[in-house]
């Protein structure tokens, strides 16, 4: 896929800004539906060589393969999940999520940042379309019949639309911003254990928040992915102890159905928040993280993501006029302001509650309702799998 020179004024229908794994899916699935490549704009501020280093684990749902799957971008490098357990530390109450259950191959994926992009950056798809980096959006002014875009480079780029996908935030919040600072910090690593259970995904509630195991086949059948939801304070004692400390830590946190925690990568860690912004003008909309960050809990950010892009290239194959952004607002609210609200509750019973309180109890007893209720199961699985696209 080559990089395009553009005149310092250039003409789109439709710009994209972020060419990660959201921002190329929605320039692919718009060339699936019929909208022209050259008529695409697609920017970003790292290059694909530098994308395809990010060494992250991204979870992928089955509603996500198969829209990967329409674009050409399936099969990945991926390790499938065919269970999912999810557990209360130290309390009554527990989940089981199985594949044959909803009659799957699989619940859901596990695969790596850079895979997925190198995958989607390749598809003959995308061959056509205008591409723009490394290089940043420095402005965007709307006006009547486009959107203005200054480029970091000196360029003017003018599109009938833009698309916010670029992975965060883009330009100021306003007062329909759905915000909130759980005062919680994200440590994510690659760790082995000793009896791994292939193919089974584990969720823990501890006291201070969610720890999630994510089966990531090293070749050993043995690796996960990690990310354990914890307190500022004890996010800086973890991350200052040794390898050995620290994996004896993990095993205190999570018990011992993987056996011993054996061997731990590096660890990273982030701070964990809520920002939500999804509404729309006539010219601009956000998706993906762009539109509604998420808490890690559950792993639905991108599968949401991947949604907004399938729902949004669907309706602008149709149409770009100015009304088509307020009726893609429209017709995502109900999965949106769903996923949110259910990741938000989890996360604010560990974030604001003492540990130990009667609410984080209390969720462990519901995983127990939902494990012995079939139907309550099945409504949680699908919205995690398939949401509504």
């Amino acid at each position: 896929m080559s990089e395009h020179i553009d005149q310092p004024q250039a003409e789109a229908d439709i710009a994209i800004c972020g060419a990660g794994p959201v921002g190329l899916s929605m320039a692919a699935l718009l060339v699936k539906r019929g909208v022209a490549a050259d008529r695409i704009a697609l920017i970003d501020a790292k290059t694909v060589e530098q994308a395809r280093q990010d060494p992250r684990s991204l979870a992928l749902s089955y509603g996500s393969r198969q829209i990967l799957q329409e674009i050409g971008a399936w099969p990945v490098a991926a390790t499938a999940i065919h269970q999912i357990h999810v557990s209360r530390r130290a309390h009554f109450g527990r989940t089981l999520i199985q594949r044959e259950e909803f009659q799957l191959p699989a619940l859901g994926y596990v695969t790596r940042y850079g895979t997925l992009v190198t995958a989607l950056a390749a598809l003959p798809a995308l061959a056509g379309v205008r591409l723009l980096r490394p290089v940043q959006v420095s402005a965007s002014t709307e006006r009547d019949d486009c959107v203005e875009l200054q480029l970091s480079d000196g360029r003017t780029l003018r599109s009938k639309l833009l698309v916010q996908a670029e992975g965060g935030l883009f330009g100021a919040q306003d007062d329909k911003s759905l915000q909130r600072d759980y005062q919680q910090i994200g440590i994510v690593a690659h760790v082995q254990s000793s009896a791994p259970v292939a193919h089974r995904a584990f969720e823990r509630f501890t006291d201070q928040g969610p720890l999630a195991l994510l089966p990531q086949d090293d070749g050993q059948g043995n690796n996960y992915a990690l990310v354990w939801c914890v307190r500022p304070d004890t996010a800086s004692q973890l991350l200052a102890l040794d390898d050995a400390a620290f994996l004896a830590a993990l095993a205190e946190a999570f018990g011992g159905r993987l056996g011993r925690f054996t061997k731990t990568s590096a660890r990273n860690s982030f701070p964990l928040g809520l920002n939500a912004r999804p509404a729309a003008s006539a010219r601009t909309v956000a998706i993906g993280n762009a539109a509604q960050t998420l808490h890690p809990v559950a792993g639905q950010g991108l599968n949401l993501g991947l949604r907004d892009a399938s729902v949004l290239a669907r309706l602008l194959a149709s149409s770009t006029g100015p009304d088509t952004l307020l009726h893609f607002t429209a017709a995502r609210q109900a999965d949106r302001s769903l996923t949110i609200h259910l990741t938000d509750v989890m996360a604010r019973i560990f974030a604001s509650a003492p540990d130990g309180a009667l609410s984080q109890t209390l969720l462990g007893l519901s995983l127990g309702l939902v494990d012995v209720v079939k139907p309550a199961r099945r409504l949680l699985a699908q919205q995690m799998m398939f949401g509504r696209r």
